[in-house]
């Protein structure tokens, strides 16, 4: 199958092109720019070069619908979007590209001939509100959410979007809601601040993580086998899913780097204060749904992260520009 990845040329797009390839699907990548960077990380240069490349602004529907008739795709993960900060520094170009961008991907599946693609969008834990509002537990799917930002409300607007043209249209929809994801590509974004730790580690350089409390920390290539997974499994209805990886505090993240490799005790620090948005959610209906998607272990996703980040180096291809 072919499948459309808005967003392609990003961190989730290119784990997502691999776990495709390695299905034996073909990743139509979708985007507003070319940079291989990320990609290269995990696709080799033969493997790149092969790949489709549909240039576009997600918003622009016409444009989406005609990338979907050239390449003939059968399904579509929509990830393009701007991250926390952003949105908040620009809403108005946020919800251009979040919510009218989402709509635009949503609209050209419902242009498109039958059996029209399924459409499973990223989501995110920010569409919860802060852990003071819940009670103590996991929390499923269905709970309130109040986020802080106007990236969790753009999200929520999203969700709500591909539930009504499922149930109008008969369009299959997933949304999913990845928290803090991490690995090698994971560069922007609110939550990217433990890949950077480890990228540190990597280079011998000192790092501070400047938020502190319970987050869950999922590895990359769990998040892009759960995409793929729900974009070709039976499908189960319009849902909005939680996903989980290792529920932990911040302190317990680098009690496991240190375990990884020792000389993160001196460079990676830690600090305080708690995200706001509830870290302890139930993946049960995802897993009973789509599983089982059984997470990476902490320590094993660290191990990875770094040994990737160490070839990189050797290499001489490691990008530091989100250092600073």
């Amino acid at each position: 199958m072919r499948v459309l990845v808005t967003g392609g040329y990003g961190f989730l797009g290119a784990w997502i092109a691999r776990d495709l390839l390695d299905r034996g699907h073909e990743p139509v990548l979708f985007d507003l720019a070319s940079n291989p960077r990320r990609l290269e990380m995990v696709l080799s240069a033969r493997e790149i070069g092969a790949l489709p490349f549909a240039q576009g602004d997600v918003a622009d529907c016409d444009r989406v619908v005609s990338a979907c008739r050239e390449h003939s795709v059968g399904g579509i993960i929509h990830l393009a979007g701007l991250q926390v900060p952003t949105c908040r520094a620009k809403p108005l170009e946020g919800a251009r590209v979040n919510v009218l961008g989402t709509l635009a991907v949503l609209e050209a599946a419902r242009q498109l001939p039958a059996p029209r693609p399924r459409v499973v969008l990223a989501s995110s834990a920010a569409v919860f509100g802060p852990p003071a509002m819940y009670p103590p537990g996991p929390l499923a799917d269905q709970v309130p959410l109040r986020p802080g930002t106007h990236y969790g409300w753009f999200k929520i607007c999203n969700e709500g979007n591909a539930r009504v043209y499922s149930l109008e249209h008969g369009l299959e929809t997933v949304a999913l809601r990845p928290w803090t994801v991490y690995g090698p590509g994971r560069d922007v974004g609110m939550t990217s601040e433990p890949t950077r730790a480890v990228k540190c580690l990597a280079l011998g350089r000192h790092y501070k993580i400047s938020y502190g409390g319970v987050q869950d920390l999922q590895f990359v290539g769990d998040i892009a086998r759960a995409f793929v997974q729900c974009l070709t499994g039976a499908y189960k209805g319009p849902e909005a899913y939680n996903l989980r990886g290792a529920v932990v505090d911040i302190r317990e993240f680098h009690r496991a780097l240190c375990a990884v490799d020792p000389k993160a005790l001196e460079l990676v620090t830690v600090g305080e204060s708690q995200l706001p948005i509830a870290p302890d959610l139930d993946d049960s209906l995802l897993q009973a749904h789509y599983g089982p998607l059984p997470p990476t272990l902490l320590a094993e996703g660290l191990r990875r992260t770094l040994a990737m980040f160490r070839e990189q180096l050797a290499a001489g291809t490691l990008d530091t520009a989100d250092l600073g």
